[in-house]
């Protein structure tokens, strides 16, 4: 099982992304914290992650990081409300697979999906 993993603290940015994953035939759980996601047990079980840049307590790059120095080799998807560029680098630096500014759509998110999914294929191969 494939399993996505969205966190972001806006409920209605969690519920509409959660709606077109289900639609897409994906499994998915949803986050309202980094902290949420970190103590919930799902971090193991996790194919990709889509990630909200700001958010209260731990950011997602924070997260990120977090995640690349426990050995997490997760592959993230970024999506936030503000393009500083500076952030942008620092995801990509950190290995994002894509970074989506909102609004952004379904067919752009699914297709940094499916590129998730296929790198983390790739990387379990080898």
């Amino acid at each position: 099982m494939q399993l996505i993993s969205v966190v972001d603290d806006d409920p209605s940015v969690r519920s509409a992304t959660i709606d077109l994953l289900d639609s897409a035939g994906l499994t998915c759980r949803a986050f309202a914290s980094a902290e949420a996601y970190l103590a919930s047990g799902w971090v193991e079980r996790t194919s990709c992650l889509v990630l909200d840049v700001c958010m209260p307590g731990l950011t997602g790059i924070e997260l990120q990081h977090k995640l690349v120095q426990s050995g997490h080799s997760i592959p993230v998807i970024f999506i936030s409300a503000f393009p500083k560029e500076r952030v942008r680098a620092k995801a990509a630096a950190l290995g994002a697979i894509c970074y989506l500014l909102k609004p952004y759509s379904e067919e752009e998110l699914l297709g940094c999906i499916r590129r998730a999914l296929a790198a983390r294929q790739a990387n379990s191969e080898i």
